[in-house]
């Protein structure tokens, strides 16, 4: 976290409580703007300065700090970086009288660009061909083929705001595009109930719903056995998402053919039997690192800190 100085309360910044943690980057930025008063910090007040903030920051990843909000009397919003919300306890806010605001506009086009790119980095082999070069296995014979993603048929779990914008950019390049979720959207894909009959029917599996208890191992050795052998999956949701270990049997038995992962139960350090795994691309949960990605937060934060 990032410890604020107390020399300029009284000056132009606004203060703000720091309630979790937050990216690097966008503490510097905000810190022009704002005055960030981290947790170690914060007793050190007076009462009158800690009554008189109304305004948290935190991530969707970092979550709450609730003991910090018993000495937050005048808190009534809360910015946070990302989307999700699987981690803020909304009853217990809400009775309390803090709103929680997301960033999920600011990350809906960097993360459906990068799920689309990780589907090309698995039919096309954009990954294991890096590697094939680099070992001089070149010169020995031909690289393994991969698939045409025109035609492909693509399965999408959760068609929000993200999944929306994965479907049209995956149905632009040919594919056939079907989805599943707690109930039929508005839209022209298809509609699939039943997540193991979707998986059965995709070639790849896009993972773009929410976290939390609802979606907790949904992705499961059912699942995976109905994408097959030839079956691919790509997660850009939350790690919770996903049977981590029926995954990890999948691909170690060819169950399925691959995946792409961006997110992990365990981050940053995640199940290291996926380090093992030449048939799987990790990621960094870096789905959202674009310029443009953090110029567009940190004004959406702004924006939200200052209201």
């Amino acid at each position: 976290m990032t410890t604020s100085g107390q020399g300029d309360s009284e000056g132009s910044r606004p203060p703000v409580a720091l309630l979790g943690s937050i990216p690097a980057d966008i503490s510097t930025a905000l810190r022009q703007q704002f005055e960030l008063i981290d947790e170690d910090s914060l007793p050190a007040l007076p009462d009158d300065r800690r009554k008189a903030i109304t305004h948290g920051l935190t991530s969707a990843m970092g979550g709450v700090n609730h003991a910090m909000l018993e000495d937050l009397p005048g808190l009534d919003a809360i910015a946070s970086v990302g989307a999700g919300m699987d981690r803020f306890d909304l009853p217990w806010l809400s009775a309390r009288g803090i709103a929680v605001h997301p960033t999920p506009d600011v990350m809906t086009e960097d993360t459906a660009e990068f799920a689309v790119g990780l589907v090309f980095a698995l039919l096309r082999n954009i990954v294991s061909n890096d590697g094939f070069v680099r070992r001089g296995a070149w010169s020995a014979g031909r690289a393994p083929l991969g698939y045409r993603i025109s035609g492909r048929r693509i399965g999408i779990v959760g068609l929000g705001r993200i999944g929306s914008r994965i479907a049209g950019k995956l149905a632009a390049l040919g594919c056939d595009i079907a989805y599943s979720g707690p109930s039929r959207k508005d839209g022209p894909w298809r509609f699939e109930l039943d997540l193991a009959e979707l998986a059965r029917q995709a070639d790849v599996l896009v993972l773009s719903c929410a976290g939390g208890e609802a979606t907790r191992g949904i992705i499961n050795a059912a699942v995976l056995e109905r994408l097959g052998p030839q079956g691919y999956l790509v997660n850009v949701s939350r790690g919770s998402v996903v049977d981590e270990a029926a995954l990890i049997e999948a691909l170690e038995r060819g169950t399925i053919a691959g995946a792409a992962l961006d997110v992990f139960e365990n981050e940053p350090v995640p199940n290291p039997l996926f380090l093992e795994l030449p048939n799987c691309i990790l990621q960094p949960h870096a789905s959202v690192f674009t310029r443009e990605n953090r110029r567009d937060l940190a004004a959406a934060l702004e924006q939200i800190l200052r209201s």
